[in-house]
């Protein structure tokens, strides 16, 4: 461009014309003190004050009653001095007295000499995108609280029909008990009383994996060198999932963690369980450790504080699960499985435990591609104890371990 041609483009005259031709902003000039000196078309559309009536006027007057007393004006000004510039979003006033939400931006206009002479200020109306926004919140926070009341529904109808099952085979056991006594057949007391205690242990084993859920249940961490412990209960794997290929991948140099072994245990075996029930025709189920750095943006993925983690993972090539099932896979009582085939609270315990411990557990699976399932364990930086990698001897039950959804 020539240079005569760019002198008359790029004129004080050619801004000024720009400024007035902006109808979305509001964009004036302000004094030293903050004494409007320019007023744009925008500003008169937004604010509703013509030039004639604002020009000379304080800036202040915009502002609302509870931020005149706070002396927010003053404090912006303040702020456009010391920091190079200004910006806020609040409710400002009209001449009408009608407020509306604004996004505030004032910078200093400086002389050759770098003295302030005076502001530049930058209003937008904000009102619609804050009011869709806020209707947005309200919507999501509606259905946030539809899916609590749902969950928690699912949860006391669980609870209500589990626990009544239960009562209902002590309270048999007891009827019974009741009448041989009466027809002073003690000889077979012996059955009932088994049978009552068997449905007491089971409640207790329930209300144990509904602590585990809400993260209250009562843990005893120990340093824990994960190979190890999975190492010394391969075999248990094998026996639970006979006809499964089992395949175990250890890693080198592998961090010790800080967890309760014996929920680690269950963890792992309500895994193994789950995998073998997802491959009816055989298959293969994997168990493999890893050391894990997890960074910022791997914490906010995977809800989780960066750091340093064990993570073992379990990862079968059964049926997998679609989207829908994994995003409820955590939920108490929610099961996919037939009715008397699981209690649908194996994998909420799995979550209960991972997070009462400081972790997490993921879930990756593809219809038709198999499932993994990782627990990261924070890794321990202490010393690490002979002991801590054993297994405990424990009798298996198929009933006491919760199978896959």
């Amino acid at each position: 461009m020539p240079a005569k041609e760019s002198e008359r483009t790029l004129n004080p005259g050619a801004y000024e014309r720009l400024v007035q031709s902006v109808v979305d902003y509001a964009i004036f000039m302000l004094d030293r003190e903050g004494r409007v000196v320019s007023w744009n078309p925008g500003a008169e559309r937004i604010k509703g004050y013509s030039a004639d009536e604002i020009i000379g006027e304080h800036f202040s007057r915009f502002y609302t009653p509870e931020d005149l007393e706070a002396e927010v004006p003053k404090h912006a000004l303040h702020i456009a001095r010391e920091e190079g510039r200004f910006t806020a979003e609040g409710w400002r006033v009209r001449k009408d007295g009608s407020r509306f939400w604004a996004m505030v931006v004032i910078d200093p206009i400086r002389d050759d000499d770098g003295a302030i002479i005076g502001f530049a200020k930058v209003t937008r109306d904000m009102t619609d995108k804050r009011e869709a926004q806020l209707e947005l919140e309200r919507s999501q926070e509606a259905l946030f609280q539809s899916q609590k009341m749902q969950a928690v529904g699912q949860l006391t109808g669980g609870l209500a029909h589990d626990f009544n099952n239960l009562l209902t085979g002590i309270t048999g056991s007891l009827d019974l008990m009741k009448t041989r006594l009466a027809q002073g057949r003690v000889n077979e007391l012996d059955r009932y009383i088994t049978a009552a205690q068997g449905a007491a242990s089971r409640a207790a084993t329930l209300t144990h994996r509904l602590l585990a859920f809400s993260r209250q249940q009562t843990l005893e961490p120990k340093v824990t060198d994960a190979n190890k412990l999975i190492a010394g209960m391969e075999e248990l794997v094998r026996r639970t999932a006979p006809g499964i290929e089992i395949e175990t991948v250890f890693a080198a140099g592998l961090w010790p963690c800080f967890c309760d072994k014996n929920q680690l245990e269950n963890a792992i075996l309500n895994l193994c369980i789950n995998a073998r029930d997802a491959m009816p025709d055989g298959g293969r189920i994997t168990i493999e450790t890893a050391n894990t750095w997890i960074d910022r943006i791997g914490g906010l993925e995977r809800d989780m504080p960066r750091g340093q983690y064990v993570a073992i993972c379990v990862t079968d090539t059964g049926v997998g699960m679609p989207a829908d099932v994994i995003a409820r896979a955590f939920d108490p009582f929610f099961t996919t499985k037939p009715i008397g085939k699981g209690t649908g609270l194996g994998l909420s315990m799995i979550y209960g435990f991972a997070r009462q411990s400081g972790g997490q557990v993921r879930i990756y699976s593809e219809v038709g591609q198999g499932t993994t399932v990782k627990i990261y364990l924070p890794r321990h930086q202490g010393k690490q104890s002979e002991e801590a990698g054993e297994p405990s001897h424990y009798s298996f039950r198929n009933d006491s371990l919760v199978d896959y959804r």
